[in-house]
């Protein structure tokens, strides 16, 4: 789930049309704690303004000198940032962030049609994920550093059947992105995998006032959000300008409107009962994967018993009361607590706190505080 790649690919078609030249700084490799993790991008323009952020702000600006050279010379680049050691006399600055990253800077312009940026745009607008690789290092030169290749594209070369044992071997092992070395040829190649993931796409059943911060922080994210309702009052793009699309129509009417099979996530919340249980009559036919129901336990289970035995197939997908137990009572708090389930979900984790799980019994740790407090 790659979330940044909305404002990103905004950022790039902003100057595409100019045929502008930047240059994509992509993480290939990372040690220890860092601030993002491998496969992280920032998009950097030939007037030093960039899109994405890599580290907490303490590398960036090294990044856009070293864009800068970049631009002018064509190669790509990789650069090794250490931030453990508190010598080195340019990086030890003391930051305590006990962590390394390697940086892979490459130019993309015109001359290669914008590749690889123009093929992520494309696979997004498809809504189609795929994998790819970048040639980090390489000793040949048929196929220098910054190359890109995305896997519906490879021919049946020895590169091209390398590289495809190497992504059967990522998905038995669960990674979706990280440095391997790859011998085609007789040529030694370091190649970053990685995976194009389009931004989740949110489908909000019931346009009500509290729709709208939850909507607002579902496009902070970069989430692309569909709002639709049966009452025109409420279903309005003035309501909910940051929204893709907006629908009123009648409930009966949503699998015919919209394409089910195109969202990720749907979460039910107009506040009336005929309605959510329609919507989620038509949800439970279709294949999205997380479907939250706003409202308490006892209403959760008296629409299941209206949908009878529909109810089943949402097994492992419905999640009544929707949402994260944070002690929300406000809407923006309630549409966070919405958002962060949803997030935590698509992304396979549980929304458990991170001091929780790292088991840690320190002075310091949450366990102990609690203890304390309880006494």
């Amino acid at each position: 789930m790659d979330s940044s790649l909305t404002a990103l690919l905004t950022f790039f078609e902003s100057r595409r049309g100019a045929g502008r030249p930047l240059v994509l700084a992509t993480i290939v490799a990372t040690t220890g704690s860092t601030y993002r993790k491998p496969g992280a991008r920032m998009l950097i323009d030939s007037d030093g303004a960039a899109c994405g952020l890599l580290s907490g702000g303490c590398l960036e600006a090294d990044l856009m000198e070293r864009a800068r050279a970049v631009l002018a010379g064509g190669d790509a680049q990789l650069v090794d940032y250490d931030l453990r050691k508190s010598d080195d006399p340019i990086w030890g600055l003391g930051l305590g962030c006990e962590g390394s990253m390697s940086i892979l800077l490459q130019r993309v312009g015109a001359a290669d049609q914008f590749r690889p940026l123009n093929r992520i745009m494309e696979l997004v607008r498809l809504r189609r994920g795929s994998h790819f690789a970048t040639i980090v290092r390489s000793s040949d030169t048929a196929w220098p550093a910054g190359t890109c290749l995305f896997e519906e594209e490879l021919g049946k070369d020895a590169l091209a059947e390398a590289l495809r044992a190497q992504w059967v071997h990522a998905r038995g092992s669960m990674s979706s992105s990280g440095l391997v070395e790859v011998r085609a040829d007789g040529a030694m190649l370091s190649v970053f995998l990685g995976r194009v993931d389009p931004p989740p796409h949110v489908l909000v059943l019931g346009a009500g006032p509290d729709a709208v911060p939850m909507v607002r922080a579902a496009t902070d994210l970069g989430w692309l959000v569909t709002v639709y309702d049966h009452r025109p009052a409420y279903a309005t793009s003035q309501h909910f300008a940051t929204a893709a699309e907006v629908i009123a129509a009648p409930a009966d009417e949503l699998s015919s409107r919209v394409d089910l099979g195109r969202h990720e996530a749907a979460v039910i919340m107009s506040h009336h009962l005929p309605s959510d249980l329609e919507y989620l009559r038509q949800v439970a036919r279709s294949t999205i994967r997380y479907v939250g129901l706003l409202g308490p336990h006892e209403r959760r289970r008296r629409l299941a018993e209206e949908l009878g035995s529909l109810a089943a197939s949402l097994a492992g997908r419905l999640r009544g009361p929707v949402g994260l137990d944070i002690g929300a009572r406000t809407p923006e708090a309630i549409g966070l607590a919405i958002v962060a389930e949803i997030h935590a979900v698509l992304a396979g984790r549980d929304g458990q706190a991170f001091s929780a799980l790292q088991n840690d019994r320190g002075p310091w740790s949450a366990s102990t505080a609690r203890d304390v407090h309880q006494r």
